[in-house]
């Protein structure tokens, strides 16, 4: 079993089922999006550029997406908290996946690669 997959195996059942299905949002929002394993988290990048992670709290033990340039990023439900940089959204395993906030949030953040505002190295 790949590293990748021992970490969603790992956790408990609801934030289990929770992470594979915010990581399947993820992935299905463009084909040039790739998964790795960096600092022990699901790392998700776009054209190897690091745009987003997938994590649990500590104190709550609730999943969240960490978007890398969150403070570009001006949707609502969005908290930056004491990062200067990154802003999260937290997720509720316990309610139904907001998939609509999650993928506006997604796509608000793909399209700053995609405008070039955050470069990225396009290989054709």
């Amino acid at each position: 079993m790949r590293p990748i997959d021992l970490y969603y195996e790992k956790q408990t059942e609801q934030n289990k089922s929770c992470l594979l299905a915010l990581r399947e949002l993820i992935i299905l929002q463009d084909t040039a999006i790739s998964e790795s394993l960096k600092w022990n988290i699901p790392c998700f990048s776009f054209y190897n550029r690091m745009f987003c992670f997938l994590n649990i709290e500590k104190k709550s033990n609730k999943p969240y997406l960490l978007f890398v340039e969150g403070h570009l990023l001006k949707h609502a439900a969005l908290e930056i908290g004491s990062r200067k940089r990154m802003k999260i959204l937290r997720v509720d395993p316990e309610k139904d996946i907001p998939v609509d906030t999650i993928q506006e949030v997604l796509q608000e953040a793909l399209d700053l690669y995609r405008s070039g505002r955050i470069a990225v190295k396009i290989n054709r």
